[in-house]
């Protein structure tokens, strides 16, 4: 397994955790990402995995929607994306992305792997479970995300900029230079590490 499928099913196990750790009654409830519920969150992430298959002129497998089933859903796509990246010669395959020309597995990783440790804070907050990320991922994408630079960060938090609908990142939340890099991380992004759904 190559480090990059072994760190996309680490991410995948997680998120499918905080999926199927979520109440029934609770898929209505707000998130952290503005106008988002978490059933959204998760509506958005199965629909990373189909932007991650579209490129080789594939679609996601059928599967039951987010609004019947999310914990299906999302099943059904990670073995998609997992099914690439179990195929060498797939996986090494140059694709085209908004992002420029990279290899299958890269856009995985660069894209959908990282989106569901972001994402995994959101579904968390909003369904009052664990929203604490692995330490080494958040070094990893504090470094990444803190070295790009300013021009790029103001295109990724400009709505539309990588494509119809897509925003990458929110306006930045200013948060205490002391602050856990957690917290740091996620103001950068433009989350309120403090945020708490409306009672």
């Amino acid at each position: 397994m190559s480090p990059i499928a072994d760190r996309y099913r680490k991410h995948a196990d997680a998120f499918e955790a905080k999926v199927a750790g979520t109440p029934p009654d609770a898929w209505e409830r707000p998130s952290p990402c503005e106008g988002w519920t978490a059933r959204d969150v998760v509506r958005h992430i199965v629909d990373m995995h189909a932007v991650m298959v579209r490129p080789l002129g594939q679609q996601l497998s059928p599967a039951p929607s987010v609004d019947e089933d999310p914990l299906s859903a999302f099943k059904s796509a990670r073995g998609d994306v997992e099914r690439l990246l179990n195929d060498d010669e797939v996986a090494a395959t140059e694709i085209t992305s908004p992002a420029g020309s990279m290899t299958v597995e890269n856009h995985v990783d660069r894209v959908v792997s990282d989106d569901m440790v972001l994402h995994g804070w959101d579904l968390a907050r909003a369904t009052n479970q664990d929203d604490t990320m692995d330490q080494d991922d958040v070094d990893r994408i504090w470094a990444g995300t803190s070295a790009l630079p300013p021009q790029l960060l103001d295109q990724m938090r400009t709505p539309g900029a990588f494509g119809p609908g897509v925003v990458v990142f929110g306006p930045e939340v200013k948060v205490p230079g002391d602050a856990p890099l957690q917290a740091r991380l996620l103001g950068m992004i433009g989350r309120d590490p403090h945020w708490t759904p409306p009672s």
